[in-house]
């Protein structure tokens, strides 16, 4: 080669393409892959040996064979430095990256590649947020952050070769701070708990529909009476008449979480088992972190958050937990009043108020840095360029969060990691504000349990949609107790199940304003259970693996029947496969790409009837309640008289179109995993031809975003968020087995053999195990910290 290795990492980069490369240097593609596997296998850490660190005590990370770490020290900061060192020699490019995103800092590496998401973390406060976040966290939690960020820079410092993507992108890492373990959290509560599009849906609908039957037919959920409690578990102080909540049709149906609980009352053990499957996009490297903490006052398994020190989900030997995001709101949009004869000012109250501003420099490389003025009302910043491109001309909109006030997530993570049972893992949870999340819990003398954490703020006045700044009766009128969120323990029916479905009905006492998603999940999980009478942890397995699309179930009976006296043949023959299915979504299935495929065409074609332009386009992924519902009937009138089932026609043919173009003309050959494929992209996938070097993924997966086995919603049917971690916690041994799956792999290194490897396992609903004795470990490779 002419080019140093340096050279050609720095122009790789820089977007050039390995075609170029190849030319440039005069070598072939063979050459460059062989180039390439040694460069990236040569940054992979050594995982044994030994590193003379800042520890009282020797520390051993111990690997098994899929590289997960087993740490074990005999003190809690001890502990916490192991686990810092261990996810730093795994994750330290990903863990810069999301410090970065979370601190608005990616435009400094990406150039304007970064600037957008670096305009929503300045604009939302962040950082400003995280500070305030480590002013008030108790002393414990900053001693524990701040071994674990020391763990970070130790290995920082000690390591004699970077990952590749810092190459790639030409800088070097600066020393970790412990503040930016918080901020990696505050990023991910923003994630979890804003999610502006969910309410911009209604409100433009809203502007176009105006009030009645029409806004109320598009606004309507799927399987909304699905609720995680039952009338009955709970005290009821209202009439019923008053709306908690409702379900939604979120656009991003694929992030959200599955889990249930089993009593021994519903297991052959006759003790507890509980599983668990969060929902997130799925990519090259896990935000997921799997780990066991021994040592101390901990002796934890399951996932980290990665930059995040506590067990996320998981299990310690006597106690396993799982979670779901419950979606109840903690997040307001205001409509704001502003007036040419009172400037930089906004009404509330009958008074104009003066405007808050905050400038923020963005530094961007090879280019000028920009100074973006936040402008903020009573009731928080003016979010307008982070609202969905449809809804940018409806502003000046604030948006009010919960996520700045002191949120105390990561000392009752801690806690719960080291709760003994269920009552202490409930109180635990006490003083956790953001984000709400629906945990359910199990405990070795046999207890089951129910919480949704997280507070909500109360309102007089509620909507999907905007709410009005400048009145006082729409501003937030305190918080819902912890006492008084949804919970349930030891329920005589045996079981508990969530999906994001809400959490009550609507005579539970306190109003939740809950934003939730289809109750097919739910409500399939329920049949699952109900189904068996005595469940074992391979059932639950099983349970993961269910590719059931319960609207597939509901809709397509009338879509066959509208479609059954139509003498296309292309038509015939594809209502032979939709009559014989049952609904599964599974890759060698024809009916489920026709369904799936169809829903996409006809959704678009329920919303262009009443919308327009950027509108229509943005509404697609809101209206599944309504399209399923007018395949049907139409008692609102949403479609013209008589147009309704030559609308159902014309979106068949424009599938059948689309599939013939991607699939060719032979229907039988049309299966679901020609179209649906997961994809694990790297975030520097988009830089040039680095995706073919470092995504991974590309085969063919089962199920959708409304199943179980949850592999996403997506518009042109790819498979790119879902169950991309699943776990098993079995209560019948002492201490309990837990099992566990990544899609992805341990390791963040392109080179390791540990990156992307438990995409098979994952596919083929194997599990591994996590065991607390080290005597029970099956340990490939050990490094040990050792005191100065």
């Amino acid at each position: 080669m002419n080019l140093s290795s340096t050279e050609l990492l720095h122009r790789l980069g820089s977007g050039a393409s390995i075609d170029d490369l190849c030319r440039a240097t005069a070598v072939s593609r063979s050459e460059f892959n062989e180039w390439w596997k040694n460069e990236t296998r040569s940054r992979v850490p050594d995982p044994t040996g030994s590193l003379p660190a800042g520890v009282s005590r020797a520390v051993s990370i111990d690997r098994d064979q899929w590289g997960i770490p087993h740490i074990f020290a005999e003190t809690d900061e001890d502990l916490f430095f192991g686990f810092g060192v261990a996810m730093a020699q795994d994750r330290l490019f990903q863990l810069d990256y999301l410090r970065r995103k979370a601190h608005g800092r990616l435009a400094e590496v990406l150039g304007k590649d970064g600037l957008e998401t670096d305009i929503v973390s300045r604009t939302l406060g962040l950082t400003r947020i995280t500070e305030q976040e480590w002013s008030q966290s108790p002393l414990e939690t900053r001693t524990l952050i701040q071994r674990f960020s020391d763990g970070i820079n130790a290995h920082i410092e000690a390591t004699p070769t970077l990952p590749i993507e810092f190459e790639l992108l030409d800088y070097s890492p600066e020393p970790w701070s412990p503040l930016d373990c918080l901020a990696i959290a505050t990023e991910f509560r923003s994630y979890l708990t804003v999610r502006l599009p969910i309410l911009c849906a209604p409100e433009l609908a809203r502007r176009t529909l105006g009030e009645g039957p029409l806004l109320e037919a598009f606004l309507q959920g799927e399987a909304d009476e699905e609720s995680i409690l039952p009338s009955g578990a709970y005290p009821s102080m209202q009439s019923g008449v008053e709306s908690i909540g409702r379900t939604v049709n979120d656009p991003d149906e694929g992030q959200g979480s599955n889990n249930w609980v089993l009593s021994g009352a519903r297991t052959a053990s006759g003790k507890p088992l509980i599983a668990s499957d969060p929902h997130i996009a799925f990519a090259a490297v896990s935000c997921w972190y799997e780990v066991h903490l021994a040592g101390g006052s901990f002796d934890v398994v399951g996932m980290a958050y990665a930059g995040v020190p506590a067990v996320v989900f998981g299990a310690n030997r006597r106690v396993g937990w799982a979670i779901t995001n419950n979606i109840c709101s903690q997040r307001d949009l205001y409509q704001e009043k502003t007036d040419s004869e009172h400037p930089g000012c906004f009404l509330y109250d009958g008074n104009w108020e003066p405007a808050r501003e905050i400038d923020e420099t963005i530094r961007v490389r090879d280019a000028e840095s920009i100074t973006k003025k936040i402008t903020c009302s009573r009731n928080g910043p003016i979010v307008d360029e982070l609202l969905p491109a449809a809804a940018r001309g409806t502003g000046p909109v604030s948006l009010r969060w919960l996520g700045t006030d002191h949120c105390e997530w990561l000392p009752s993570m801690l806690a719960m990691n080291r709760a003994r049972s269920c009552g202490e893992f409930r109180e635990s949870l006490r003083r956790w504000k953001v984000p709400t999340w629906s945990l359910l819990v199990a405990d070795a003398d046999g207890h089951i349990g129910y919480q949704a954490v997280g507070r909500v703020p109360l309102r007089n006045h509620w909507k999907l949609g905007y709410l009005e700044g400048w009145n006082p009766e729409h501003q937030w009128q305190g918080l819902t107790p912890f006492d008084g969120m949804p919970q349930w323990f030891d329920p005589d029916r045996g079981w508990i199940a969530s999906a994001n479905n809400r959490p009550a009905p609507d005579d539970f006492p306190y109003p939740l304003f809950g934003c939730w998603s289809s109750g097919h999940r739910a409500q399939r999980i329920r049949q699952m259970i109900e189904q068996r009478d005595k469940l074992t942890p391979d059932d639950c397995a099983q349970m993961h693996q269910d590719a059931k699309s319960l609207r597939a179930v509901e809709c397509v009976p009338h879509l066959v029947s509208a479609l059954i006296d139509d003498a296309d043949n292309r038509v015939r023959a594809a209502v032979r496969h939709l009559a014989s299915w049952n609904g599964d979504m599974l890759p060698d299935n024809v009916a489920a790409a026709l369904f799936d495929a169809f829903f996409v065409h006809w959704s678009r074609r329920v919303v262009n009837e009443r919308f327009e332009g950027g509108t229509a386009t943005f509404l697609e992924g809101s209206a599944g309640g309504l399209a399923s519902a007018l395949l049907e009937d139409d008692p609102a009138g949403w479609f013209r008289s008589g147009e309704r089932l030559d609308a159902i026609r014309q979106a068949f043919q424009a599938t059948l179109d689309e599939l013939q173009s991607r699939l060719g003309p032979d229907v039988d050959q049309w299966h679901w995993g020609r179209l649906h494929k997961i994809q694990l992209r790297h975030v520097l996938s988009g830089r040039g031809d680095l995706g073919r070097l470092l995504d991974r993924g590309g085969m063919p997966v089962r199920g959708n975003g409304l199943t179980v086995c949850n592999t996403g919603y997506d518009p042109n049917w790819g498979a790119l968020m879902g169950a991309n971690y699943r776990l098993i916690a079995d209560l019948s041994t002492t201490p309990l087995t837990f099992r566990a799956v990544d899609a992805q792999g341990q390791s963040g290194h392109p080179g390791s053999p540990c990156y992307g490897n438990q995409l098979p396992e994952w596919i083929n609903g194997r599990y591994h195990p996590m065991p607390f004795d080290r005597g029970e470990l099956e340990t490939k490779t050990t490094f040990t910290l050792t005191p100065p």
